[in-house]
């Protein structure tokens, strides 16, 4: 059942106070009535002891499902090692084995090998050969358990074969069609097979798959393939076109969450996609050398400034309108970075080819108008018309430069194979900022004092 806010935080002071006092067979019943995700934000709140004894007492199938909610990382694979190989395993077998997979990768290989060997032979084979496959791969996040028929079937055949299949697997929505040697041959909608006449040949109703993926493709192109096409499942294929296993949309769903929150995060130079779950003093040690770095560029922008220290003596009200055009240029680009960075996440790498121009021709608009706003704010200021043409130019300019730079550099760094979210936003920002003083003060000193 759905729980609300209120009701989940009367909850988790009811379980903690319980646990506290040893009570931890009566906070199991208290859980066994609210969603697995609900049951695993009330459990990472607990002390770790706490969490282990806990989960322990919860039924086998909420425990397993608790714990393939909860958040990647210490939290969710300690708390697995904690328990007893026998306990471990018995939540293992529970999970589809994508999931089981998910968490078993999180775990040292010493206690991976503890779990394995408490399982059954073939759940533990089908879970090796899982973790063969990197977690952010294809194989790393398809599920074996999939509906496949042989083409050489009728309708009525095939029928009967989803009927005992479906048994065994959960939320299926395409049935996969295959030859003899399991290779790939297409797609039947489960809704198209059912209205088919019984006699009807398989062969005659299958149609080849919008896409396949093979098992080593990166996760992101996977999610990317199955937004483009509206598919509720992909095929994950061999080389040699053997039918390893399908992907689901809401694992998907999860790929997706996880990658917007790496880019956002690097964008804000952060790499570290911990950060979220961080301490204080770890969260200092991610982000301080990226800041240091940002310290070292932007005293090379503000450089400039000394070098123009004459000019800015002679007209001080350059020292107010400065800081407007550089920080104009670096919102500009940060804009242009945003919507490049976004194109290349959604259609992949090179989609950004075309857009460098299209920006630029947005930064001549923008700068445009922005610079006869700056104008006539300088004139406003100091009353002088030169000076307003001075700061217009300078605003126009860095507009254009801004643009440029928001597409030129993501785009730059994706064709070298570097992933655009980690160091744009230090090169556009450091770009804009130059320009922005370089422009106003070179063209100050050469149009009003030279």
């Amino acid at each position: 059942m759905t729980t609300s806010p209120e009701e989940k935080e009367a909850i988790q002071q009811r379980i903690e106070a319980l646990v506290e006092g040893g009570g931890f067979s009566e906070a199991g019943g208290l859980l066994e009535d609210l969603h697995p995700s609900d049951v695993a934000d009330i459990i990472e709140r607990l002390g770790e002891g706490m969490r282990v004894s806990l989960v322990s007492v919860l039924p086998p199938e909420l425990a397993s499902e608790t714990l393939a909610e909860m958040e990647q990382g210490e939290n969710r694979s300690d708390l697995l090692a904690a328990l007893t190989p026998e306990k471990g395993a018995e939540l293992i077998v529970e999970l589809a084995d994508d999931d089981a997979a998910d968490l078993m990768g999180e775990l040292a290989l010493a206690e991976q090998q503890k779990i394995l060997e408490a399982l059954p032979g073939e759940t533990a084979e089908e879970l090796i050969d899982l973790l063969r496959y990197d977690e952010e791969t294809a194989g790393g996040r398809m599920t074996t358990d999939l509906v496949a028929v042989r083409a050489t079937l009728n309708a009525r055949q095939a029928l009967e074969q989803v009927r005992y299949q479906g048994r065994e697997v959960e939320d299926f929505y395409t049935v996969f069609v295959v030859d003899a040697r399991r290779r790939l041959i297409g797609t039947l909608r489960l809704d198209d097979l059912v209205v088919a006449d019984p006699d009807s040949a398989i062969a005659s109703l299958v149609a080849e798959p919008v896409s396949t993926v093979g098992p080593e493709e990166d996760q992101e192109e996977v999610g990317r393939l199955m937004g483009r096409y509206n598919l509720a499942a992909i095929p994950v294929v061999s080389p040699d076109g053997i039918l390893l296993g399908r992907i689901t949309f809401d694992d998907v769903i999860d790929v997706i969450e996880a990658e917007q929150t790496e880019d956002i995060l690097r964008l804000a130079g952060i790499t570290d996609d911990e950060e979220l779950r961080h301490n204080w003093t770890a969260s200092v040690r991610t982000r301080l050398p990226w800041l240091a770095l940002n310290l070292v560029t932007a005293a090379a922008a503000a450089s400039v400034i000394l070098i123009y220290e004459e000019v800015i003596d002679q007209i001080i009200t350059l020292a107010f309108l400065a800081p407007i055009i550089a920080a104009m240029g670096g919102s500009s680009g940060t804009q242009s970075l945003a919507i490049t960075i976004r194109r290349l996440a959604v259609e992949g790498h090179g989609a950004a080819r075309g857009f460098v121009v299209k920006e630029i021709l947005i930064g001549l608009v923008i700068g445009g108008v922005l610079g006869v706003g700056i104008a006539a704010l300088a004139i406003i200021v100091d009353g002088d018309p030169m000076l307003g043409l001075v700061v217009m130019m300078a605003m126009w300019g860095n507009q254009i430069v801004a643009g440029f730079a928001g597409a030129f550099v993501p785009a730059t760094l994706d064709r070298l194979g570097v992933d655009p979210s980690v160091a744009s936003s230090v090169f556009v920002h450091t770009l804009t900022d130059l320009c922005g003083f370089f422009l106003l003060l070179g063209l100050a000193s050469k149009l009003l004092l030279g």
